[in-house]
């Protein structure tokens, strides 16, 4: 398995677009308020802009697309609302894995798995199966997810595999066991509702993730906002510990770089 290289490591290479963009999706429940309408409304509204988020991000050359949809501690909402929950993702696992393979998408959820119940579970594993050698987009849904458990779990995975290491242990040691290793760092995070705060979320990946975040409520997300969000992420200067003085010599060096190959060629035909 390839693994993704650390952010703090190494410096990662960029691009206009952002590869990877995860999503904190808040506001389903104010959203519905607004509207007179029960919270569970606003999360079946959710579900529809989720669709129209992962189509406008294949439509803009975004490889890798990560939805908190559930955290660990959202088990603290009304129990309503969480049996709601559990039943709405049993119908989205039922209905829209298999469009998302038939339009070449792979599926994975991270999370605690263990509280789910095992139909949840099943559907989950059949559709990661499904759809394991698609490559048009990675949609990777959060559920029963926290950053805090991912890195202790990841700790525990690696002592488990390698007791030796209980003294000394670098990152690539740690990385291969988080959930997400299958994927580059986020370089775009967006969390909609109008809340500024990352809430237990990708807490190891989002080290040098660039943060945006609107008062846009998750079902009134578009691919309008998104746009807004990498316009912002396109004026961010990212210079993973460099300087700013850093960051422009290497882009000139780069840009040297890919002129001077086109220069010889053409100098080379022209005296043969």
């Amino acid at each position: 398995m390839h693994l993704p290289s650390s952010s703090t490591r190494e410096i990662p290479k960029t691009d206009i677009i952002p590869k990877h963009v995860a999503i904190i999706m808040d506001g389903n429940g104010r959203w519905a308020k607004e509207r007179f309408m029960p919270r569970v409304a606003g999360h079946k509204r959710g579900v529809e802009t989720v669709r129209a988020a992962i189509k406008a991000c294949i439509e803009r050359g975004i490889s890798y697309l990560t939805l908190f949809a559930f955290s660990s501690e959202n088990w603290r909402r009304p129990a309503e609302e969480i049996s709601f929950l559990m039943q709405l993702f049993i119908t989205v696992l039922e209905q829209e894995v298999v469009k998302l393979h038939e339009n070449g998408i792979r599926f994975k959820v991270i999370g605690d798995l263990s509280k789910f119940e095992p139909k949840i579970i099943e559907f989950i594993s059949n559709g990661e199966k499904m759809t394991a050698a698609n490559t048009r987009l990675t949609l990777t849904i959060a559920a029963n997810y926290g950053g805090r458990w991912d890195i202790m779990q990841a700790v525990r995975k690696m002592l488990v595999q390698h007791p030796n290491l209980k003294d000394n242990f670098e990152e690539e040691d740690l990385i291969q066991y988080l959930s997400i290793n299958y994927a580059p760092e986020p370089d775009l995070f967006i969390r909609t509702g109008g809340e500024q705060r990352i809430s237990n979320f990708l807490l190891w990946h989002l080290a040098y993730t660039e943060l945006y975040f609107t008062d846009t409520l998750w079902p009134d997300f578009s691919a309008s906002t998104l746009d807004l969000a990498i316009q912002s992420y396109q004026q961010r200067e990212r210079r993973f510990g460099r300087t700013s003085e850093q960051l422009r010599t290497s882009k000139t060096i780069n840009k040297m770089r890919k002129i001077s190959p086109k220069k010889n060629s053409i100098n080379i035909t022209h005296f043969t």
